[in-house]
């Protein structure tokens, strides 16, 4: 039978007719959306998401994803607040009840402590009737005309209506709020667009005795054993007064090779490249590692004032999950 199911028909179909409920839910991004904005702007406390069954799952999502836009925000069973949770929430608090019924009773039964507590409440509802909708300080409706279900019955138009409101609303209110990137990266340190958004030179340069340096008197042979020892593929090179004057690789060696200088006789003053490219070890490690490929590099010199502090390359970019 599966070979003759057209599975890509009716899957476009589904995406068809959520798709059409989506475009159907924006006219409820109105006053009473500003309203709910303004209200969760204003909370001094937390955000409580409550929602039974599919509304809870993706009440958690939404309550997920305003903590990581800046707003705090945590999600609450209606089962678990009415045997102790409900001790989670506090006066300086905002709930955000979400129920496409709008008569979940889990949540009905929690509402009259809710009102007695004065936590102001947002519900998110398919009919503006119900009694959660009469009940709350604001309502955002999220009526959707049919379930992508055939049998109209497995929630999905309406839960991705719910999901997309509450995007609507965490987003609206981050902007509102100016929040930044770098405020993002400080809400998820852990991850890949952490470190890209946290994470400075100095965090992955090599420094003190683990810095790759010789002076520009010493002979290649030294510069390749100072190569050699500290395994990042190149050495700096000061002058006397300990600032950087150039830089010598693994790509230097070979070329000096095919012109077979004399690296036991000749300083790596006179071989080296000079003015090589440097970074700042303020500068975030993502930017460094611009730097490297759009100048076609492996490695770089870390400086302050033309003084010498760190070195890094690729493969400690690669190593710290900055690529």
């Amino acid at each position: 039978m599966s070979h003759m199911f057209d599975f890509c028909a009716h899957g476009r179909k589904v995406m068809e007719t959520e798709i059409a409920a989506l475009q159907n839910i924006q006219q409820y991004v109105n006053s009473e959306f500003a309203a709910a904005c303004e209200l969760i702007c204003q909370c001094k406390g937390k955000v409580i998401v409550m929602g039974m069954g599919k509304s809870g799952h993706i009440g958690n999502k939404i309550a997920a994803t305003f903590a990581s836009t800046g707003t705090p925000a945590f999600f609450v069973h209606p089962g678990e607040a009415s045997h102790g949770d409900l001790g989670m929430i506090k006066k300086d608090d905002v709930v955000l009840a979400i129920s496409n019924s709008g008569e979940a009773s889990e949540i009905m039964a929690l509402l009259p402590v809710i009102k007695r507590l004065g936590i102001p409440l947002i519900s998110m509802t398919g009919k503006p009737e119900s009694s959660m909708a009469k009940f709350a300080q604001i309502h955002l409706q999220i009526t959707v005309e049919k379930e992508a279900c055939p049998l109209n019955l497995a929630p999905t138009s309406s839960t991705t209506a719910t999901l997309v409101m509450g995007d609507a609303l965490a987003i609206a209110i981050m902007e509102a709020r100016g929040f930044t990137a770098d405020d993002f990266a400080l809400s998820h340190p852990g991850g890949a667009l952490g470190r890209k958004l946290l994470m400075r030179i100095s965090d992955v340069m090599h420094k003190g005795d683990l810095l790759p340096i010789v002076n520009e008197e010493a002979t290649i042979k030294d510069a390749l054993l100072e190569v050699s020892r500290k395994g990042l593929g190149m050495t700096a090179i000061i002058d006397n007064s300990e600032m950087l004057t150039g830089i010598f690789t693994d790509g230097d060696l070979r070329r000096l090779l095919d012109n077979r200088v004399d690296i036991h006789n000749t300083s790596i003053g006179d071989v080296m490249t000079r003015n090589p490219s440097t970074i700042s070890p303020n500068i975030l490690a993502a930017e460094g590692l611009k730097v490297m490929e759009d100048r076609k590099i492996n490695g770089l010199l870390v400086t302050e004032d033309n003084r010498l502090v760190g070195a890094l390359n690729m493969h400690d970019l690669l190593k710290a999950g900055v690529m």
